[in-house]
């Protein structure tokens, strides 16, 4: 699994793995024990983790959110020392920690609360996409 295949749906908690595309939207599996299929539409909002950016003071202006993942796994592993419950003051400051150059006026409180939940989530049920794969450092 690759993070090009994992989607979140707009109005629906968490995250999904893409399965097959239908004729009028694509099925998905929820990333968690229920694995609850849903067909996402036209009607629906779906954005793959792949092509979400988090916005930043640099010349470039965002950071992919994959990028930032493994940064999060990378200096904190298991142990992100904050939950998407803790308080804006902890969870900016988390956000500093990872990012420091990240844009505090475009990047909300909300935001940091959904990539902390899709961190764990993530964690918990596809920890792979979190670490260089062997094929990528040769290839």
């Amino acid at each position: 699994m690759t993070i090009s295949e994992i989607a979140t749906v707009s109005g629906k908690g968490g995250l999904y793995k893409v399965v097959a595309p239908t004729k009028s939207g694509v099925i998905l599996e929820s990333l968690d024990e229920a694995k609850t299929k849903l067909v996402a539409t036209t009607s629906h909002r779906l954005s793959l983790l792949n092509e979400i950016s988090i916005y930043t003071t640099t010349k470039e202006g965002t950071v992919g959110l994959e990028d930032v993942l493994k940064k999060i796994h990378k200096d904190f592993n298991d142990d992100l020392g904050v939950d998407a419950n803790a308080d804006a003051v902890e969870l900016k400051a988390f956000m500093k920690a990872v990012l420091p150059e990240y844009d505090e006026d475009r990047v909300y409180v909300s935001d940091i609360k959904k990539l902390v939940r899709w961190y764990a989530t993530i964690l918990k049920y596809a920890p792979e996409l979190l670490t260089e794969t062997e094929a990528k450092a040769e290839g």
